[in-house]
């Protein structure tokens, strides 16, 4: 058995979560295909997959083998790569995973300028809030907000999730404007629940220097940010989004910032990749490259001077959000439900 090109054939097979899509990607039989792996295990005497009528799934072991797997042809790919065109520069297929906000407000609108300074590099962009696993959905690298809990990754902080506290004006006419922490109790919340675990998130205060959980009643709960602001402008109650989702309805006066003095502790955005002594010059352009687009913008934690890009970037993700509200009519299933 030719031991590098199992590799190679069980390496596709895992990233098209399919015998039958790798084998079309390679030009080979399905029952070729199926042997070589077959073989492979017997070799490594472990079980790599587990095998249904309808899908595949990775061991441990076999999610293992994989990230060595991955690694070692990676290399090989960028040595043959640096000999055959020493002037080229990172190509090849990205994947990467982002919360679905900063997805659509920041990166999207600026992909043309990826795209434009590295055009060999084929993007693959999933979009939720779920935790992915690197290894076994053969994802490059990911953006999370929050503290980072996996140690097998490196994780590079790029900028600062800053939430505020805001309603629309509709609704503050209504329950009145709270001054205080002890007011919150006659408001009620647009609560935002994890998709991950179901668990609806505190809301967070800082007083006095430390961080302050607080409960709030509330008639509605939704797991995506740009329904949460939509039901906020609807007057459903008090919503904690990050400053950027909002900008421009607090410029606009379609949100007002409440309890300014008590915003809640900002939490580090990060790019993470997996440990790895080279890491891939694909990943490493795109690490950079995001790091520099938070760093131009002081609502990411930039610590740089305003930039016209960061704010065309807000304002792109802003329409787009808005153009989806009135194509898909949001705005009026809202108000029939309340």
């Amino acid at each position: 058995m030719d031991h590098f090109q199992a590799m190679q054939v069980y390496t596709r097979v895992v990233d098209a979560n399919s015998f039958t899509r790798a084998a079309e990607n390679l030009g080979l039989p399905r029952a070729t295909v199926s042997t070589i792996v077959q073989n492979l295990e017997a070799l490594l005497q472990v079980r790599l997959l587990n095998r249904t009528t309808r899908r595949i799934s990775l061991t441990p072991d076999g999610a293992a083998y994989y990230e060595h797997c991955a690694r070692i042809l990676s290399e090989v790919e960028e040595t043959v790569s640096s000999f055959r065109d020493v002037s080229g520069g990172p190509k090849g297929r990205l994947r990467i995973d982002v919360p679905s906000v900063i997805g659509r407000q920041i990166l999207i609108p600026q992909l043309c300028s990826f795209h434009c300074r590295y055009p060999e590099v084929e993007l693959v962009i999933g979009m939720g809030d779920r935790q992915v696993d690197l290894v076994r959905e053969a994802v490059d690298c990911v953006i999370r907000v929050g503290e980072l809990q996996d140690s097998t990754l490196v994780a590079r902080r790029i900028g600062l999730f800053q939430a505020v506290t805001c309603a629309s004006p509709d609704y503050l006419e209504r329950y009145g404007v709270p001054a205080s922490i002890d007011d919150l109790e006659n408001h009620m919340a647009v609560h935002y629940f994890s998709s991950r675990t179901g668990r609806t998130i505190d809301w967070d205060f800082v007083i006095d220097g430390e961080s302050r959980p607080v409960k709030m009643r509330g008639a509605i709960s939704v797991n995506d940010g740009e329904a949460y602001v939509a039901c906020g402008l609807q007057g459903f109650g008090l919503i904690q989004p990050a400053r950027f989702m909002v900008l421009p309805h607090l410029e606009s006066g379609a949100l007002l910032e409440i309890l300014p003095q008590l915003s809640p502790a900002p939490m580090p955005i990060s790019v993470a990749y997996m440990q790895n002594r080279h890491l891939s010059p694909k990943v490493r352009a795109f690490v950079d490259w995001v790091a520099d687009l938070f760093g131009a913008c002081p609502l990411l934690g930039g610590v740089g001077s305003p930039s016209e890009e960061c704010r065309f970037a807000l304002a792109s993700g802003y329409n787009t959000l808005r153009s989806e509200m009135e194509s898909q009519n949001i705005a009026e299933s809202i108000s029939h439900a309340q």
